[in-house]
């Protein structure tokens, strides 16, 4: 990212960060999507980076448009998940880091 942004996904205690991945594979389970590999920090950052640039509900909504772009993109046979998934977070980050500019 061009701006600096929280690190909010670093400050997470070993607790929380304990009790995070033990829901991630619970619901990487359920979902059937065994050995799908979550980039924690990148997800945190962005969300959190949204949450303080528009309003609180834009860091859930931004991580979901990501994802669900990055797996339309996947599906369609454009690059694989991880390739798409960096591609979308960009575009919201230029997107936040012109919001944040743009304000002030």
């Amino acid at each position: 990212m061009t701006e600096q942004t929280p690190a909010a996904a670093d400050a997470l205690s070993a607790p929380t960060r304990e009790a995070l991945e033990l829901w991630i594979r619970e619901l990487v389970h359920h979902l059937e999507v065994e050995g799908l590999q979550v980039d924690v920090e990148s997800v945190v950052r962005i969300s959190d980076y949204a949450d303080s640039t528009v309003v609180d509900p834009a860091g859930p909504v931004t991580t979901f448009l990501i994802g669900y772009v990055a797996g339309l993109a996947e599906a369609s046979g454009q690059a694989d998940f991880a390739t798409c998934h960096r591609a979308a977070t960009r575009v919201a980050e230029r997107l936040l880091n012109r919001r944040r500019a743009a304000v002030g």
